[in-house]
């Protein structure tokens, strides 16, 4: 059984940074790609970032680009992602998922997701 536990996300300031985690356990972490999604208050749940298995590609969403970067550590079966010069509209419920296909940004491609971490940002 898979599981993923996030962590990291607390209430934070416009323009700080702040980077969450992600441990996977229950399988081989290098056989998943992994990816990042959050959740606004009364919206819909929405693609943050993805990595391959191996970290050799990522995608990251257009709302965030230049601001967040993912990155994945095999060895300690965890994921990041790292926020900088975060904004109101980044506050949300942040969740990781393990997917077992190609990368994706869509989150009905994922097999496994988190509970979630809560980020909020105020001015």
């Amino acid at each position: 059984q898979v599981q993923l536990v996030e962590s990291g996300g607390r209430l934070v300031q416009a323009g700080d940074s702040l980077r969450l985690s992600c441990v996977l356990s229950g399988r081989t972490f290098d056989h998943y790609a992994m990816g990042w999604f959050r959740q606004a208050p009364g919206k819909e749940r929405e693609f943050v970032a993805a990595i391959r298995w191996d970290g050799g590609n990522t995608f990251i969403a257009d709302s965030v680009k230049g601001r967040f970067t993912i990155a994945r550590d095999n060895a300690k079966s965890t994921a990041f992602l790292q926020m900088n010069n975060l904004e109101l509209e980044d506050t949300g419920v942040y969740y990781c998922a393990a997917d077992l296909g190609p990368l994706s940004r869509l989150a009905e491609r994922y097999d496994y997701w988190g509970r979630g971490t809560q980020v909020t940002v105020s001015a």
